[in-house]
C-alpha cells in the first residue's frame, strides 16, 4: 500500500476521470462508468462498481477513495428544520441546513469553513476564514445528507462566499447539473453572493443556475459599513453587470435584503433600491434579522416588514418575506459551527 494519500473519487468532473482512467491504463468508457456509479447511484463502496473489472477495482482502492464523510451532529427544529455539522479534512466545522415545506425540500449548502468577507450581521464572518471547500467536501453535504433523496432543491447560501471558491463551485454545479452526473436542472439551483464583480460575469456566462444577490443597503458609504466587499466591488457595479444579462426566462435574479430596525428600513431606502434595481427584472427576498450574540442589530415589527414589503410591491418590485425557519436551533448561517469552532479552540 503506498504512502500517499488516497485522492477522492467524489468531486471528480467526467474530465478529471478521463485523465485519471488514462493514467491508470483503463479503458475510456471507464470513466462514465465510474461517474454513474458516484453521481448516479450513489455508491458507499469501490468494490460496489460490479461492471468494473477486479483489477481496475483493485488500482482505484488502492490510489483512490470516495471521500464522503457523515455529518457528525443533527440539530432538528421544532418547524422540521435540520441543521448538520460536518467536519472537513482540514478539521474546521462547516453546516447545511435542509428545510422541508410541504412538497418542497431545500438545502442550504456551505461552500468555505468561515470566510473573509466580513459582514458584520453574519456569525460566519466572525470565524474569519479557514479555507475554501473542495468539490468533494461540497458534494459531500448533498450525498451524505440523510434525506438526499427528498431533495428538490439546492441553494449555495450557507458558510462562505461562493464566488471565492470559483473553480470549486463550478465543478459541483457541472457534476449536479450534466447529464454525466446527477442531472439536476439548473432552475432546481440558486446561488448567492455578496457581489464578487470579478467573478460575476464568468458564472453568469458559465452556468445557468439561479442568482441572489446579498444586497441589505442600497446606499454605498451604509452598505460600505456593514458589508466591507462594497469598498471593492461597488453594488451599483454589480447592478450594472446585471443589466446586461437577459432575466426573463427561466433564470431568476432576487436580492436578498436583511430588514434591520432603523439601519436600512426608512422610506429613502426604499426610494434609492427602486433607483438602484432599475432596469433589473428581478424579486426581492426580505429577511427577518436572525439575533447573534452581541450584535447591535434587531428585527422590525412583523408591521414594519410588511409596509417595507408592501411599498415595494407597489413600486413594481416583485417583493417577499421570507418565513424565518429554525431559530430555535441556531439555523441563521454559522452559528452552529462557530459555536463548535470556539468550543474546539478552548479546548487548545
Amino acid at each position: 500500500m503506498s504512502d500517499t494519500p488516497q485522492k477522492s473519487l467524489y468531486g471528480m468532473t467526467l474530465a478529471q476521470l478521463q485523465a485519471l482512467c488514462k493514467s491508470e491504463n483503463l479503458p475510456s468508457f471507464t470513466a462514465k462508468q465510474i461517474a454513474r456509479w458516484l453521481y448516479v447511484r450513489h455508491i458507499e463502496d469501490i468494490e460496489q462498481m460490479t461492471d468494473l473489472s477486479k483489477a481496475a477495482r483493485a488500482i482505484l482502492s488502492e490510489k483512490y477513495c470516495l471521500g464522503l464523510e457523515a455529518p457528525i451532529k443533527e440539530s432538528i427544529s421544532a418547524d422540521g428544520t435540520k441543521k448538520y455539522l460536518f467536519r472537513t479534512s482540514q478539521g474546521q466545522y462547516i453546516e447545511s441546513a435542509y428545510i422541508p415545506d410541504g412538497e418542497r425540500a431545500t438545502l442550504c449548502v456551505s461552500s468555505q469553513a468561515g470566510c473573509r468577507m466580513g459582514c458584520r450581521f453574519c456569525a460566519t464572518a466572525r470565524q474569519g476564514l479557514q479555507h475554501s471547500l473542495s468539490a468533494t467536501e461540497i458534494l459531500n453535504q448533498i450525498i451524505s445528507l440523510p434525506e438526499r433523496d427528498k431533495l428538490t432543491n439546492l441553494v449555495f447560501m450557507g458558510m462562505g462566499e461562493p464566488l471565492d471558491n470559483m473553480e470549486n463551485i463550478l465543478a459541483t454545479l457541472e457534476i449536479i447539473t450534466s447529464s454525466w452526473g446527477m442531472a439536476w436542472s439548473p432552475t432546481r439551483i440558486t446561488l448567492s453572493t455578496a457581489g464578487v464583480a470579478s467573478e460575476l460575469t464568468r458564472f453568469l456566462d458559465l452556468t445557468k443556475v439561479h442568482l441572489a444577490v446579498s444586497l441589505h443597503n442600497p446606499f454605498h458609504d451604509q452598505r460600505a459599513e456593514i458589508m466591507p466587499i462594497e469598498k471593492a466591488y461597488p453594488i451599483s457595479e454589480v447592478c450594472d453587470i446585471l443589466r446586461r444579462y437577459d432575466f426573463t426566462g427561466q433564470r431568476r435574479v432576487s436580492f436578498e435584503y436583511i430588514v434591520m430596525e432603523g439601519l436600512n428600513d426608512s422610506p429613502a431606502h426604499i426610494k434609492e433600491l427602486c433607483r438602484l434595481l432599475n432596469g433589473i427584472k428581478c424579486r426581492m427576498n426580505l429577511i427577518r434579522f436572525h439575533k447573534i450574540p452581541e450584535s447591535p442589530y434587531f428585527s422590525p415589527s412583523d408591521e414594519k416588514m410588511r409596509h417595507f414589503r408592501d411599498t415595494l410591491t407597489a413600486k413594481g418590485i416583485q417583493t417577499t418575506i421570507r418565513a424565518s425557519r429554525g431559530e430555535d436551533i441556531q439555523a441563521a448561517c454559522g452559528l452552529l459551527s462557530t459555536k463548535e469552532h470556539n468550543k474546539t479552540n478552548s479546548k487548545e
